[in-house]
């Protein structure tokens, strides 16, 4: 019939993405992706859009490639945007769609800012057309689109109203909010409460995330008209209806797609200004492997966390750049480097440990792994040693920057079992 779940997840080819790139387009090395509950529809099969089926909305990585008319970025920027196909290891995307990374930020915390602030800011400002002085209520405050909402409302000068879960509400406290502003999102009782805490007179926007009946509690909170702003998929209403029902009351369903490329460009562009003026701040990130996708759209389809769920894609070592393996002398540290070089490409190893080049097996790792085409320098140190290492990283050649580490040192400290710790 159609409908799966998250263990029907597989990885499939994708020879699309590595096609010549077409006027404006540009290719990239995605090294974390944004969960969004779109991808938890679309893994059950339940999107009614058969155009949108596919997994992975947003990203961030590492250019690779740029096409023809694309001069304003280069092989080597680190970007983070609003692109398809984001759950694989190389995506290609619109260039009006994507930003450079703001300077000090992880690609995971790049990843999980477009699609919740974008989607917030085209529903409140561009839909919902909230204005300084206005009042707006804000349903599942406590998740990304609702966090996000939230911070945008609050700094466009707006009076925000919030619901979430009794368990979630130190969250909308912590966002600046106050009891009288915060309310369940498990009844419908916040209509009544909010009306009271506004005198009657409701508010002017609701962004909407509900269904069924708290949407009609959410359409109460408008009785002297105002915008109602759909984002959620499972209760559609039609316009002409409400406003049949709830005179004065603009209703508006949407996707944030539908706002195109320019405009998504405009609008990230927009909230990056506004991180960098701390505006805004980044949501709670939760980390999963890609390989635990389906564990992180389930999590994600019962609301367990708070903030944003990122995928982290893992990178290829870079075969220019330098690998640190600590305790390289050891057993250990010898098996790692032996597997970095035959099993990862690695080409270029800084073998460490105490005893460096005279430690047991170390001339004959040497000879084995230079054959095999890698370059390989043993070094005498201890990492515990802060001046030591510092002078051991000094020495890694600019031609070969250390790209990545592998720490296997470690101390065997023997004792009885009674007394281990």
């Amino acid at each position: 019939d159609g409908r799966g779940s998250p263990e029907d997840i597989t990885a499939e080819p994708a020879p699309e993405v590595l096609a010549p790139l077409g006027k404006g387009e540009v290719r990239i090395a995605v090294r974390a992706a944004g969960l969004n509950f779109h991808d938890v529809i679309a893994a059950l099969g339940l999107d009614p859009d058969p155009e949108q089926q596919g997994l992975g909305s947003e990203g961030a990585g590492t250019v690779v490639e740029v096409g023809p008319g694309v001069d304003d970025l280069a092989p080597g920027d680190r970007v983070m945007g609003i692109f398809g196909g984001a759950f694989g290891p190389t995506a290609v995307a619109d260039r009006r769609t994507v930003a450079r990374i703001p300077a000090g930020w992880s690609f995971a915390r790049a990843a999980s800012v477009p699609v919740v602030f974008l989607t917030a800011y085209y529903g409140l400002f561009d839909l919902g057309g909230l204005r300084r002085g206005e009042s707006v209520l804000v349903h599942a405050g406590a998740g990304g689109v609702g966090m996000a909402a939230v911070q945008l409302a609050r700094q466009a000068g707006a009076r925000v109203f919030a619901t979430a879960s009794p368990a979630k509400w130190d969250v909308l406290r912590a966002g600046g909010l106050d009891d009288a502003h915060i309310a369940s999102t498990r009844t419908t009782d916040f209509a009544e409460k909010f009306l009271t805490a506004t005198g009657g007179r409701g508010v002017d926007v609701v962004l909407d995330s509900l269904a069924r009946e708290f949407v009609d509690a959410g359409l109460r909170l408008l009785p002297n008209g105002g915008r109602f702003v759909e984002l959620g998929k499972t209760d559609v209403r039609d316009p002409g209806t409400v406003a049949r029902q709830h005179p004065g009351v603009r209703y508006r369903a949407f996707d944030l797609m539908e706002a195109g490329p320019e405009r998504i460009g405009e609008m990230l562009a927009d909230v990056l200004r506004l991180f960098g003026q701390g505006a805004l701040r980044p949501l709670p990130v939760t980390g999963w492997d890609v390989r635990q996708a389906p564990a992180a759209l389930r999590s994600l389809g019962q609301a367990r966390g708070v903030g944003k769920n990122v995928l982290l894609l893992p990178a290829p070592p870079d075969p220019e750049g330098t690998v640190l393996v600590t305790g390289g002398t050891g057993t250990l540290g010898r098996l790692l480097a032996r597997h970095l070089v035959v099993a990862h490409g690695a080409r270029h190893l800084l073998l460490v440990g105490r005893r460096g080049g005279s430690a047991d097996g170390m001339p004959e790792l040497v000879r084995e792994l230079t054959g095999l085409g890698a370059s390989v320098t043993v070094a005498a140190c201890d990492v515990a040693d802060r001046a030591a290492l510092a002078a051991l990283l000094g020495s890694v050649p600019a031609a070969h920057p250390l790209t990545a580490v592998v720490h296997a040192a470690g101390v065997l400290d023997d004792a009885t079992i009674a007394g281990l710790t």
